[in-house]
């Protein structure tokens, strides 16, 4: 229930509660002004008599009704002694129909039962017709005719007022059980939501400690491929130049020893640098792929392009490292095989998710046919696939021989 209700239902509770003073009040003061149609001391202290009556019956029911919550005998009881007093009352004076007219306002909250609400209806209009009509005793015998013509469009009125009542109040009753159903609904989605982004925080947890394991994997098949070859390989040409003692010989082992130093010291600091994506530590995402685009394009000689589509939101730093480390795998194959002469990138933001897309004109391949591992000891297109199944994504490539290749990654977007 909203605050409007709140206040509406406190608004009606007070006007209840005080209507009958103030219709008793107005009936009292309209025959203290017309006191001609009480003319007699015994009718006036009838009238004096009975308001005083109707008002002990007011108080006294002022204290029941807090003990109570619905109709009940007691406030059918309140109710036909209020009646049969404002009866009277419009007897001795017809200004006192005013009093009898309370009958309409609490009727469905004081009775029980639809006919028996109808029948408080009905007698509470008796007296008011009688008013209208010039007041009882009737005089004249046109009077009765007109009392019965008032009585009858008085109870029609009433009829179609709460034929009109009941619809309005079943029209409100649907409409709070559709907004009670619909605040069901939003907790419910609130709560799927609530849900879904800890699973997709859970599952990121999972995907980064199996990155951990896999990047561990991944350095350590480097480190033997590379580091650990070229160490051996200076060792074996140390020892050669420690058994020859040809000048010549050693100065040229010595030579190999240094180029294989070389290599292996660009291996350990290629390696290092994959550890974790050094474009990102003060560039967003967008930023550090036209980077990394430009820089790659100045290095190969080979025109690429950066292209942003969509509104950049900050990413899971996962995200942002996996789908930086995908470019830079997808522009190193399309330079070492691809012989393209145009590349383009496009980092594409969506409702719910984020996707890559890497395009180049060269010669293309079969997909069809099982990746081989890079002469680096990456892993080439089945190392990027991996790295976005880590973060809950994936990675298809589209590729046909003399027609180019496209490579595409998809990731949830999940913010950090």
């Amino acid at each position: 229930m909203t605050t409007a209700d709140t206040d509406l239902d406190r608004h009606w509770a007070t006007f209840l509660r005080w209507h009958p003073y103030w219709l008793l009040a107005t009936g009292t003061l309209l025959s203290v002004a017309r006191p001609e149609l009480t003319p007699t001391s015994g009718e006036r202290i009838a009238t004096v008599t009975l308001i005083v009556a109707a008002l002990v019956l007011q108080l006294w029911w002022g204290r029941a009704r807090r003990v109570r919550t619905g109709p009940d005998s007691a406030s059918a009881l309140y109710f036909a002694l209020r009646w049969a007093i404002s009866v009277v009352l419009t007897w001795l004076n017809p200004f006192f129909a005013f009093y009898a007219a309370t009958g309409y306002i609490d009727n469905n909250d004081l009775i029980s039962g639809r006919r028996w609400r109808r029948a408080g209806a009905f007698a509470s209009s008796l007296p008011l017709a009688a008013a209208q009509a010039g007041g009882v005793p009737f005089p004249r015998a046109e009077q009765w005719a007109l009392f019965a013509g008032l009585l009858l469009v008085n109870n029609a009125l009433l009829t179609l007022i709460g034929y009109f009542v009941q619809h309005e109040e079943e029209r409100s009753a649907a409409r709070a059980a559709t907004i009670a159903e619909l605040e069901r609904t939003n907790t419910a989605l609130q709560r799927a939501l609530d849900e879904n982004a800890a699973l997709q925080a859970q599952l990121l947890l999972q995907a980064r400690e199996a990155g951990i394991v896999e990047e561990r994997r991944r350095l350590a098949a480097e480190i033997h491929d590379t580091i650990a070859q070229g160490l051996a390989g200076i060792i074996t040409q140390l020892q050669v130049v420690l058994s020859t003692s040809d000048p010549v010989a050693a100065r040229e082992r010595v030579g190999r020893a240094a180029d294989l130093a070389r290599h292996s010291l660009g291996e350990a600091r290629r390696s290092v640098q994959n550890l974790a994506p050094v474009g990102l530590a003060h560039d967003t995402l967008p930023q550090a792929l036209r980077v990394s685009v430009a820089r790659w394009s100045e290095q190969t000689r080979i025109r690429a392009e950066f292209t942003l589509a969509g509104e950049a939101l900050e990413l899971h730093g996962e995200l942002s490292a996996t789908l930086l480390r995908i470019t830079q795998e997808a522009l190193a194959n399309a330079a070492k095989h691809a012989g393209a002469s145009r590349v383009g990138v496009t980092l594409s933001y969506m409702d719910s998710e984020v996707t890559l897309d890497v395009r180049d004109n060269g010669r293309g391949f079969d997909p069809r046919r099982p990746a081989k591992r890079t002469g680096t000891g990456g892993f080439g297109l089945e190392g990027m696939r991996s790295r976005a199944e880590r973060v809950a994504g994936f990675l298809t490539v589209e590729s046909e021989p003399g027609y180019g290749t496209a490579v595409s990654a998809r990731l949830p977007l999940v913010r950090p």
